[in-house]
């Protein structure tokens, strides 16, 4: 029986808009489900069964269909979530299909990834969750995946921040955990609170030797689904 992947949506192509290859021409594969539940999550229907229609919101799709449809689409395909790494069987062998294009997977820094996803081209965008989000640390900051991530040497760290008091967070998280190439984005889905996060963080981002990126899919499209 061929391997299926839970999927909530697949769009594209479009610009990825967040992180070191922000602008990039890219496809998105948004997987369902999450082991976290943050406050501000800007992709509810992704897990929030009580709220949102599972049946509705959730597709099984054999692995070879979303390959066929993610190959050749765009220079860079993102698998997303929700937290893909929970179908991480699966999505290794989407990888392993997608051989020779540009990989990006988004994850919450919570689950190790497997030895099949460490290839050269699959690259981890790794968004630990401060206390801002909500839920106990132990859930949200988990040691084992979190080393397993840096020490691959593929995986770059991206904070989500509501305000420069956050920045301090960010600091203690990345000294507990070895965390480097850190990125930080401003919490918002809407551009005019974007772009006044993004000229309050700047200067402290500079100083303290970090990488500032906004949410371009904020800036160009707002809260809209599926950009």
């Amino acid at each position: 029986m061929a391997s299926v992947l839970r999927v909530a949506e697949l769009f594209g192509p479009t610009l990825q808009g967040e992180g070191p290859s922000l602008g990039r021409h890219a496809a998105f594969v948004r997987l369902s489900g999450c082991n976290l539940a943050c406050s501000w999550c800007d992709t509810p229907w992704t897990w929030q069964w009580r709220v949102y229609d599972r049946a509705a919101e959730q597709t099984a799709m054999p692995v070879d269909a979303v390959r066929d449809w993610a190959r050749g689409r765009a220079d860079l395909v993102v698998i997303t979530g929700g937290e893909p790494l929970l179908q991480a069987g699966p999505v290794a062998e989407l990888v392993a299909g997608l051989a020779g294009t540009a990989v990006e997977i988004e994850t919450n820094g919570t689950v190790a990834p497997p030895p099949e996803l460490l290839v050269e081209h699959v690259a981890f965008n790794v968004s630990p969750k401060l206390a801002g989000a909500g839920g106990p640390e132990h859930r949200r900051l988990r040691e084992r995946a979190l080393r397993a991530l840096a020490d691959s040497g593929r995986a770059r760290f991206k904070f989500v921040v509501a305000d420069a008091a956050e920045l301090d967070e960010v600091a203690r998280v990345q000294a507990a955990h070895g965390l480097d190439d850190v990125w930080i984005m401003p919490e918002a889905t809407s551009a005019g609170r974007l772009l006044e996060l993004l000229r309050d963080l700047a200067d402290p981002v500079i100083e303290r030797g970090w990488n500032l990126a906004p949410r371009l899919q904020v800036l160009l499209w707002e809260d809209a689904r599926g950009r």
